[in-house]
């Protein structure tokens, strides 16, 4: 039994003009393209990119670094992906989830993030949750302008 308390997932919604199977490439497949990793990376100015490499996402530095952002749970195109998320911590250290699905609505697809796992980051969770709940709202800002 966990003794932090549950806190609640985040939820971020974004609507964009592709199918499903299109949104969810460029998701994925584009992460690089899209990503603002001059501002939510690891590496800050000397980040090369990010990418989905086999079951992880990966952050590469100029210098060649690599900063492991989580572990792919799972990955169902064009519906879902889901993935661990420690972005500048250690693989076995706490890890929150993502999960994005990708739902076509007409000639669109709504793109849903949740976040949670929260309360395994102990006494950092709710700052944590905090801090995502706007830079998520800009990191799909992007994502939708590169769509």
């Amino acid at each position: 039994m966990s003794t932090h308390p549950t806190t609640a997932p985040l939820l971020r919604t974004v609507t964009v003009a592709v199918s499903a199977e299109r949104a969810f490439e460029i998701f994925t497949r584009r992460i690089g393209d899209w990503w603002p990793l001059s501002t939510h990376g690891c590496f800050d100015d000397e980040a090369a990119g990010v990418a989905f490499e086999g079951d992880l996402l990966v952050e590469r530095s100029k210098a060649g670094e690599e900063a492991v952002w989580g572990e792919v749970l799972a990955w169902e195109p064009p519906d879902r992906v889901a993935f661990t998320w420690h972005p500048g911590y250690a693989a076995g250290q706490p890890a929150t989830e993502v999960e994005v699905r990708f739902r076509a609505r007409g000639g669109a697809t709504v793109v849903e993030l949740e976040h949670r796992g929260w309360e395994r980051l102990g006494e950092r969770a709710e700052e944590a949750r905090a801090s995502y709940s706007t830079g998520w709202v800009g990191v799909l800002d992007r994502y939708a302008q590169a769509v």
